[in-house]
């Protein structure tokens, strides 16, 4: 039995059409529960990053919850993933990630609020939080939901090491040497080495790191992409009309600026909603294990600065990446070694190359390290936290801590395609449990959201000055 076939074949059925409107589904009905108030705050929450108060109870500060959050999520999806949806799923395929990623600032919302919520002080006096602590206390039924948090956190641990791991790290080290013949093992020895003395030091450290990375990495690759779109303007309304034309279209041939892809509305809107949902990952759980740790007076207001990675990540990285494709004019260009569409970070260096020349290969490759390590930090906690709720003693999570970081090292040097459908498939396995958490707790979500738009949110819109210590 080929087990690498086997694992691509269970990989395509977990993330399938039914997981994705699964997805997208629990997005649209927790917006309409929520009286669509996660699109009418998203300014408000954007303001609210930066204003929280130190002396919450919490370990890092809401800033810091955020960047942990994006370091994992702002990754190689958001450089390949749009390349790759462009090509599979054409132009209108970048259309179809910005609808699923509207209805996931709705679910991205939901699960960081339940995770505050339902958070616990950890035998050291760290935060302790994420989907399986809100499935074991905010079900009624005991067994059921202690089920679903053993099963949630389970595919947590194991996705950890290979989409958070070994596949990141394999990710920088193809690059350079692909690039600029960088042997693999002195990439990986880097990655080992600056991993490992980041993490042995806990979620401050990783908080830290993350707030000075994320927001460095963010500004470069949106600097260098807004370069060439300016620079390639003239091609820009062409391509964003080619895009919502295929988005919208049962049968379509890309025209100047998709060259011969070709893609219809279901193929656009499967490839879309699935490489959008894979870069912020909103409806997996992962990302409010982080809003857990945050210091902030009310579950709410964690909900609303959480729910604005998904803002950042697809609606803003993404879509730089997927406009610098579309107004290059090299999408649908065949690579004559294949005969195939040029796909992936391959494509992503061409349209760079329109304006850096050789250049382009070094802001990819650099953009891509960046992303893929911070990647790696975020998802060491959430495999932690995960671990942690499985297994109490603080010796294995420490040790747990140096072999993540020492993974990093095999991830680097070695060839992954099974680990990449193995951990892929858990990392969509993780999604089920996390939506039947929120369908089933959406009443709690929805109180949470309603009391604190009565009690907070309008009377600062209004301009009234809320106290931040108050018991809200």
């Amino acid at each position: 039995m080929d087990v690498s076939r086997l694992l691509a074949d269970i990989n395509d059925f977990v993330w399938g059409p039914v997981m994705l409107a699964f997805l997208v589904g629990t997005g649209i009905f927790l917006t309409i529960r929520l009286r669509f108030l996660p699109w009418i705050n998203l300014v408000y929450a954007i303001k609210m990053i930066f204003r929280q108060k130190k002396s919450h109870e919490g370990d890092i500060s809401p800033f810091q919850s955020l960047m942990t959050a994006l370091s994992a999520t702002v990754g190689t999806g958001n450089i390949v993933g749009v390349a790759t949806a462009m090509v599979l799923g054409g132009p209108g395929a970048l259309v179809w990630m910005w609808i699923s990623a509207a209805f996931g600032l709705s679910t991205k919302y939901a699960e960081s609020v339940l995770a505050v919520k339902y958070r616990e002080t950890n035998s050291v006096g760290e935060m302790s939080g994420g989907p399986m602590y809100a499935m074991k206390h905010g079900f009624s039924n005991k067994f059921i939901g202690r089920t679903l948090a053993a099963l949630f956190a389970s595919f947590v641990v194991l996705a950890s090491f290979g989409i958070g791991n070994m596949t990141q790290a394999n990710s920088i080290s193809a690059a350079l040497f692909t690039s600029y013949d960088i042997p693999t093992w002195i990439t990986g020895t880097v990655i080992m080495v600056a991993a490992t003395c980041t993490l042995v030091n806990g979620i401050r450290s990783i908080g830290k790191v993350s707030s000075i990375v994320v927001p460095a990495m963010a500004a470069f690759y949106f600097v260098t992409a807004l370069i060439v779109i300016i620079v390639n303007f003239e091609a820009v309304p062409a391509g964003v009309m080619e895009m919502f034309r295929m988005a919208f279209s049962f049968d379509s041939v890309a025209g100047g600026v998709g060259g011969s892809i070709v893609a219809s509305m279901l193929t656009s809107m499967r490839w879309g909603v699935a490489r959008g949902v894979f870069s912020n990952e909103a409806g997996l759980g992962s990302a409010p294990i982080a809003a857990a740790a945050a210091r902030t007076d009310h579950a709410s207001r964690q909900g609303y600065v959480n729910m604005t990675g998904t803002f950042f990540d697809t609606m803003i990285v993404c879509m730089l990446t997927g406009l610098v494709i579309a107004s290059s004019g090299l999408l649908g260009t065949i690579d004559p070694a294949t005969g195939a569409p040029v796909s992936g970070a391959q494509l992503t260096i061409l349209a760079f190359s329109t304006v850096f020349g050789e250049y382009g290969k070094l802001v990819i490759s650099i953009s891509l390290s960046l992303f893929a390590f911070s990647t790696i930090l975020g998802w060491e906690y959430y495999g932690e936290k995960a671990l942690e709720y499985i297994i109490k003693n603080r010796k294995v999570i420490m040790s747990y801590r140096v072999i993540f970081g020492m993974i990093t090292f095999v991830g680097a040097t070695t060839s992954l395609e099974v680990v990449w459908n193995f951990s892929d498939t858990m990392n969509g396995l993780m999604a089920i449990p996390n939506l039947i958490c929120l369908l089933w707790l959406s009443n709690d979500v929805a109180s949470e959201c309603f009391e604190f738009q009565k009690q907070v949110v309008e009377k600062e819109k209004n301009g009234e000055r809320i106290d931040c210590q108050a018991d809200i």
